[in-house]
């Protein structure tokens, strides 16, 4: 019952941001939305950084989730090139909304919650010092290729038709090619 009245808490934190005109997550309106009072919801998270932290870890599984089922193999076995492309095509592929760029832009304002970000994406954006220059700035170029579209597509401004998507992911496809090998 704790996790599913967790589960409410956030996903209603995540509509609040939805809201058309933009919204804000307050332990009040997070409450208010979730359907329950305010202790309830300070019960599982007793302050407004505990909730966004909470809200952060929510999102990035999904991500997570989304990631490794891409992936099809557990991240550690899995090559630079193997996770820029599962990332890559995660952010060409899956449905995302402002609710999903507002707590990941929300979070560079606060230390806390970048932390929390860099925490969980970093073992998928790492790219080793020992790959040459060039492999580098093409998984590099491959992941700011899909930054973009992401964020486009998921703030609604300047979004890319839906029909380029296919042209885009054998684009970065092109720059995820592993030369080494």
């Amino acid at each position: 019952m704790a996790s599913n009245a967790k589960r409410q808490i956030l996903d209603g934190a995540l509509d609040l941001l939805r809201a058309e005109g933009g919204g804000t997550i307050t332990l009040d309106a997070a409450a208010k939305q979730a359907g329950v009072t305010k202790p309830g919801l300070m019960y599982h998270f007793p302050t407004k950084e505990a909730l966004m932290l909470a809200v952060v870890d929510h999102v990035a599984d999904r991500w997570e989730t989304l990631l490794l089922d891409r992936l099809g193999q557990p991240l550690e076995t899995a090559t630079p090139h193997q996770r820029i492309r599962a990332y890559v095509e995660v952010a060409l592929a899956a449905e995302f909304d402002r609710a999903d760029f507002a707590i990941y832009f929300d979070a560079h304002y606060r230390t806390a919650l970048t932390d929390a970000w860099v925490r969980r994406m970093e073992p998928w954006l790492a790219v080793p010092d020992t790959l040459p220059d060039t492999a580098r700035a093409r998984l590099a170029a491959a992941r700011l290729l899909a930054d973009g579209y992401w964020i486009a597509a998921s703030t609604g401004v300047f979004p890319v038709p839906h029909r380029d998507r296919a042209h885009l992911l054998v684009v970065a496809e092109d720059l995820l090619k592993d030369e080494s090998s």
